[in-house]
């Protein structure tokens, strides 16, 4: 085989995985009690960023978004693994988000390499008593605004998944109530550099998802993405995920 014939099919199977790594992040959840949207943005082909939604049963939806450690290839099948290791569990737990990272989490620890780990954000949305059920393993804490312009930072649970191999986490609670607009998202978005050295931090996120408070999802999500390359100039140097829930 020539080399350029091997730099063909490499290229090919990137193409591939990259395909495979999005369709995980399709979803069309219908919930009627909620607006939803998300976007992925990778720093390379393969990234170690995803983001989730899942239907439960009893118009309940499971949410998630998570953060593989490292980058490329690696960071990418992790968080594949994470992910479908969540929905798996999800399934038999519930609306216990700390028991379904405590499975996660053991899986995650047994099949990884040492120091390999990945932040997580887990929910379970109940439509009909609008609680959230939420577990942060070592994420970024989401921001919740609420309709009176107060904020909420959702920072309950514990390790991130695969750092030990037993770890209790602890189940946080908060209702929503409709106006209400859930963020969830990663340190991409928030330790992107703008043209002064300065990171955009989460100041700069609330600052600009209160700017574009009354769009829907889809548009707040692009609102986000649109100040932050404002800020940074089009940069980024690693995977940037934001996920928007509206309550409706």
């Amino acid at each position: 085989m020539s080399a350029n014939a091997f730099v063909i099919d490499a290229s090919s199977e990137w193409t591939a995985a990259r395909a495979v790594q999005e369709g995980f992040m399709r979803f069309d959840a219908a919930v009627d009690g909620i607006d939803y949207s998300a976007r992925c943005r990778q720093a390379r082909q393969l990234g170690g960023d995803c983001c989730d939604l899942a239907p439960l049963r009893d118009r309940r939806l499971a949410l998630m978004v998570g953060d593989a450690s490292g980058k490329g290839l690696a960071a990418a099948l992790m968080i594949s693994h994470v992910q479908s290791s969540l929905r798996t569990a999800a399934l038999f737990t519930g609306s216990d988000a700390a028991a379904a990272l405590r499975v996660v989490n053991r899986q995650v620890y047994a099949s990884s390499l040492e120091e390999r780990y990945a932040t997580l954000f887990f929910a379970v949305f109940d439509e009909a008593t609008g609680r959230l059920r939420y577990v942060n393993a070592g994420h970024p804490p989401p921001l919740i605004l609420r309709q009176d312009g107060s904020a909420v930072w959702l920072e309950s649970g514990g390790a991130p998944v695969g750092l030990f191999s037993d770890w209790v986490y602890e189940e946080g609670v908060v209702l929503l109530t409709p106006g209400d607009i859930l963020l969830a998202y990663t340190d991409g978005l928030t330790e992107a550099v703008g043209r002064d050295g300065r990171e955009w931090g989460v100041d700069g996120l609330r600052m600009a998802a209160v700017k574009s408070a009354a769009c829907c999802a889809e548009d707040l999500v692009s609102a986000l993405f649109a100040s932050l390359d404002e800020f940074t100039g089009g940069g980024l140097t690693d995977d940037a995920t934001v996920m928007a829930v509206r309550v409706r």
